[in-house]
């Protein structure tokens, strides 16, 4: 008896998890920050983005003899440093994906 309830139990978790995960990638991305976006990735989030780098980049530096010897430090760098660095300083004010936000083009009417 118990072995049925729990594996319906499994069976319904595994397919509301399925279910969900679909949901998250329909959404689309919305790269127009409003202005509370902007001011709390100002306040809050590149501070704690500036601190994660500099935290990073000390345990890569700690890290690299045995990153060398394994023969990712390159991968390790990207991970610790490059990563935060560019989430920090190349991302746009608000956005949530890195890099730099692609230029509108405008159309001019003839």
């Amino acid at each position: 008896m118990t072995r049925k309830i729990s594996r319906t139990l499994l069976a319904t978790v595994a397919a509301c998890l399925l279910a969900f995960s679909s949901v998250g990638h329909a959404r689309a991305i919305d790269e127009t920050p409003s202005a509370l976006a902007m001011a709390g990735d100002a306040v809050f989030v590149r501070p704690a983005l500036l601190a994660t780098t500099i935290v990073g980049s000390a345990v890569y530096l700690v890290s690299l003899p045995f990153s060398l010897l394994g023969g990712n430090a390159g991968e390790a760098g990207e991970t610790l440093v490059v990563g935060p660095a560019k989430a920090t300083f190349v991302r746009c004010l608000g956005c949530t994906k890195s890099g730099r936000k692609p230029e509108t083009v405008e159309q001019s009417g003839n």
